[in-house]
């Protein structure tokens, strides 16, 4: 078939782990590939490491998986034609082929472990999808350290299946029409196509990602930022940022486009587009596309993305309508690359406990406290509660500085500090719009500012 017909494609992770950037990476482009071509995409389970899979952690690659919003159609959850979708639920075709190999003097038996005989004089040639044509004397395919023909475990002593045996029946089974995997298995690929030769099997085209470095260009690891992506979820980050993330890490939209959506990236992605270069994890660009994302969502969902933090840091969410919570993160703009760190500094819109933990007013010498006491006296007194908006608290404010000697700093930044206990903050009208006339006489009050 056609590289670019509807392709049936899987991720086959090994539940021995919580599913990581590395893995997730692979996912996304599988999917991706899938959805472009309006095709299949399979979940696998290659769960033959008996003493280190777990039902637990193939749960958790799952829930990592649904958690970046990729969903498959066929799997060990879901079913499908093609199954068993586990590994260790196909263990009679394993045997039962390999049998069929001894019988045909294609492999043998040394003791309990059955090895395929690597044939000699053969090229195994193959068109990647990303690095193009690569063409292996079988001699070459498979060596021992002294580049002697090494042939290959089909079965071990076990009983179990290596993985360059498993795959290829596995694949087979499935119909997979695009092994899309990491550059690493570019060398494990033609050992997998003596074995396709062998069944008489066509291969799957393929297609292997570049690697992912950390940003000191050596193999990603925990030292370069967390490997799960759960823990991504824990640190603020959104599954819509990490997506977006990931799917840059060897691809691109075109035109320069760096944030995008699903919907944009299925309808652009592009197998041959897909870079060999290793890709660079960079958290500090992870935190750009992050931002973009937080920027740019509705009200309501970017409330959803920010409560449980609130709530992790036990301020009074239930105390205030969805209104005033959703006005409060709109107004607080791109500060922020994360929901953590936006849910902490948008604190003072739902305490004033956490404004007194940061500040004390000690800085207010006694000539600038008597002129922000009578700055706030005249404000209070003259503006009404209807006329508590920020443009005409802004104009009050110039025009009592221009007449009363202050300048519109002197006003503002111990205005801000009492408000929000930050040097840094939105607009201190527009946040004293939002918190409402009495609360600010309250915060203002406590510092002696009223």
């Amino acid at each position: 078939m056609e590289l670019n017909q509807k392709a049936r494609v899987r991720f086959a992770p090994s539940p021995t782990g919580a599913l990581h950037i590395g893995g997730a990476h692979t996912a996304l482009f599988n999917w991706l590939w899938a959805r472009h071509t309006g095709g299949t995409f399979i979940l696998r389970i290659e769960d033959t490491d008996r003493e280190r899979s777990t039902a637990e952690y193939e749960q958790t690659i799952m829930d990592g998986l649904r958690w970046m919003g990729l969903d498959w159609d066929e799997g060990p959850d879901k079913g499908g034609p093609r199954g068993p979708y586990r590994q260790t639920e196909r263990m009679d075709d394993y045997i039962n082929i390999a049998n069929s190999l001894v019988d045909a003097g294609k492999a043998y038996r040394d003791g309990d472990a059955v090895f395929f005989r690597v044939p000699r004089g053969e090229q195994v040639a193959f068109e990647d999808a990303i690095y193009g044509a690569i063409n292996v004397a079988s001699e070459k395919a498979s060596v021992n350290t002294d580049g002697s023909v090494k042939d290959i475990v089909m079965i071990k002593s076990d009983g179990m299946p290596t993985y360059n045996y498993a795959v290829v029946i596995d694949d087979h089974a499935m119909d997979i029409t695009t092994v899309i995997r990491g550059e690493d298995h570019i060398a494990n690929t033609p050992k997998q196509i003596l074995i396709y030769r062998a069944l008489g099997w066509t291969p799957p085209h393929f297609a292997h990602l570049p690697m992912i470095l950390g940003s000191d260009k050596k193999k990603l690891s925990k030292r370069h930022g967390a490997t799960s992506v759960f823990e991504y979820n824990d640190m603020g980050y959104l599954p819509e940022s990490v997506f977006n993330f990931l799917a840059l890490l060897g691809w691109t939209p075109g035109d320069d486009l760096e944030i995008f959506d699903r919907e944009l990236a299925v309808g652009k992605f592009e197998l041959s587009k897909v870079t060999r270069k290793p890709a660079v994890f960079d958290m500090k660009k992870l935190d750009y596309v992050n931002q973009e994302h937080l920027k740019s969502m509705r009200p309501d969902d970017r409330l959803k993305a920010i409560e449980p933090f609130w709530r992790d840091m036990k301020l009074p969410v239930d105390k205030y309508p969805a209104k005033y919570l959703e006005e409060s993160l709109t107004l607080m703009g791109g500060r922020g690359k994360t929901t953590k760190e936006l849910a902490e500094f948008s604190d003072y819109f739902l305490d004033f406990d956490a404004v007194k933990s940061r500040y004390t007013a000690e800085d207010i010498t006694p000539e600038r406290r008597a002129a922000l006491k009578k700055f706030f006296a005249s404000a209070l007194d003259r503006l009404q509660p209807e006329e508590w908006r920020a443009p005409r608290l802004e104009e009050f404010a110039r025009e009592w500085c221009e007449t009363g000697g202050a300048s519109l700093k002197e006003i503002a930044m111990p205005m801000r500090f009492a408000l929000s206990g930050r040097k840094v903050s939105p607009g201190v009208f527009e946040i004293a719009e939002l918190l409402g006339r009495e609360e600010c006489k309250t915060r203002l009050k406590h510092f002696d500012f009223a």
